[in-house]
């Protein structure tokens, strides 16, 4: 009988040969048919196997949407590995001291339904020849691998599937920590796993409760965002994808993007903030939608300044004159500045937006929100903001009375007081913004009470007034000048055209007498002759 000893010398030597033996392999034959020897050994080995194997790749089709499959199956692994995988991850959530274990890459877990035994393995596929791209590098590309006997391909494939599927979108739904995701430039979509968006975690902590608005108008938002989150049979029912277009216009300081931050956390959607400035074309802004998840609202705020994008159907561009064209295209350094700035620009067309908004690609995920933001409603094209792009169009205007009231009760936890009778008379005389009140109801000093800040809000709405009557007298000032300046141009105008009146009409008859003094010198040389 072998010693221990000998036992692992044997088992090493052995090791070695197989070693030795797969080195002279891969120096012997090349890597194309070292591929086609695994891939046939694999296709005999399965013949004999009484096993299945299934793979659940992390991208697919094109490579640009992650499977939802793929992240069910991780969540459903990660619940269920902690006790049994050997190599573990470890995660900390933010702002919060416990560990979250998750199965590390090329871990091994075993899983069991209905009395039947399965192996979920978690691998990656990296390339190793290198090919000429576009992108710096292609990464690994991830896959779960799910092994388990012929003879429950059945069960496996009908049932337990559906129920790893189920599971994982519940832990997702229970676990879920919403985002806040951002555009990256198309330069870092590099490899086989797209980066289009970074995210950090949303904390925006407006909600309904603290927003600063009429609670008519309030009631009749939540209304529409809760009928919305229960429509998804009755959208499939009229033919409509499950998304729905907010326009929010109004002043700076009126609260549009607290509104968008209350809307994402009374749904509990996460917040992709699409900045059009750093997408080149349409193309890149579909990649975007597409790579977008439901429950989520995508905005696009101060959308009359992000792009040229206000009135194109009908704008004519201005004609330049040949002669400076010439001068800029003989200029090498005018020139290239001008190439620079035609690569830098956005090329996001009207047309390409407004598909992005309710075109065929709008329909990928469902129930998303679009939301606008502007300060000058009137600067855009009519076309991007009609009925059934943005469905419902939201003014958010000066602070009235019912507004402050929702301030004061979350500044300074009032709800009345001696000094709300003067604010309400003065708020409706002069326009002060929600953002400006709110400044001025924050305490400045430990120890300022409500009577100190609402002191201090009616001195800054005098202040507003007195501002706002100066600014007045000083346009309609300009508004004087400007049309005494065109009645001088006009008069001016009227004179020299009196002065051109008589001096044609002094040209043509000095013209008159020429001619009839040529006439009749005429006649005198014939009756002379």
């Amino acid at each position: 009988m072998m010693s221990m000893g000998e036992m692992w010398a044997s088992l090493g030597s052995a090791m070695a040969s197989i070693m030795f033996v797969w080195a002279m392999c891969q120096n012997l034959f090349p890597g194309e048919l070292r591929g086609q020897i695994k891939i046939y050994g694999e296709k005999l080995g399965s013949f004999f196997s009484p096993y299945i194997q299934i793979i659940f790749p992390e991208y697919q089709g094109d490579g640009f949407q992650r499977s939802k499959a793929f992240m069910a199956i991780e969540r459903y692994l990660d619940q269920n590995s902690t006790k049994q995988a050997n190599r573990l991850r470890a995660n900390v959530i933010q702002d919060c001291e416990q560990i979250v274990l998750s199965m590390q890459e090329a871990g091994e877990v075993t899983d069991e339904y209905e009395g039947i035994k399965l192996w979920w393995a978690s691998r990656k596929h990296t390339p190793t020849s290198q090919s000429i791209s576009f992108y710096p590098r292609e990464e690994a590309k991830r896959y779960f691998k799910l092994t388990f006997h012929k003879k429950h391909r059945e069960i496996i494939t009908k049932m337990y599937l559906k129920h790893v599927l189920d599971q994982g979108k519940a832990i997702t739904v229970s676990q879920r920590q919403r985002k806040l995701y951002i555009n990256k430039k198309s330069e870092d979509w590099y490899g086989y796993k797209r980066t289009m968006w970074s995210s950090v975690v949303f904390e925006h902590p407006s909600t309904f409760d603290t927003l600063a608005m009429e609670p008519k108008k309030k009631q009749e938002i939540i209304d529409d965002l809760t009928t919305f989150s229960k429509s998804k049979d009755y959208y499939a029912k009229i033919g409509k994808a499950w998304k729905r277009g907010y326009l929010l216009y109004g002043p700076p300081g009126t609260g549009k993007s607290s509104m968008i931050a209350a809307m994402a956390n009374f749904m509990n959607y996460d917040v992709y903030d699409l900045e059009l400035t750093s997408v080149k074309d349409n193309t890149e802004l579909r990649k975007l939608l597409i790579d977008t998840s439901g429950k989520a609202i995508i905005v696009i705020e101060d959308i009359d300044c992000s792009l040229d994008l206000t009135g194109q159907r009908e704008k004519k561009k201005e004609k330049k004159n040949k002669n400076e064209e010439e001068k800029q295209e003989k200029d090498p350094v005018k020139k290239k500045m001008k190439n620079m700035e035609e690569k830098k620009s956005s090329r996001v067309t009207l047309s390409g937006l407004l598909n992005f908004i309710d075109g065929l690609w709008s329909a990928l995920g469902g129930e998303r929100l679009i939301v606008f933001t502007t300060n000058f409603v009137e600067k855009l094209d009519p076309a991007l903001i009609r009925r059934g792009r943005m469905d419902k169009h939201i003014e958010l205007s000066y602070c009235g009375f019912e507004a402050f009231k929702v301030l004061a009760k979350n500044y300074l936890d009032i709800e009345s007081h001696h000094l709300f009778s003067e604010i309400e008379h003065m708020l409706e005389e002069t326009k002060v913004t929600p953002a400006d009140v709110a400044e001025n109801l924050m305490p400045k000093a430990a120890g300022e009470g409500a009577d100190i800040c609402l002191e201090r809000l009616i001195k800054a709405i005098e202040q507003a007034k007195e501002d706002a009557r100066l600014k007045a007298e000083e346009e309609a000032k300009l508004k004087a000048e400007e049309e005494e300046r065109l009645r001088a141009e006009k008069e001016e105008k009227e004179k020299q055209k009196e002065g051109d009146s008589e001096v044609k009409s002094s040209e043509e008859t000095l013209s008159k007498g020429v001619k009839e003094n040529g006439e009749e010198v005429k006649e005198n040389g014939k009756v002379a002759s």
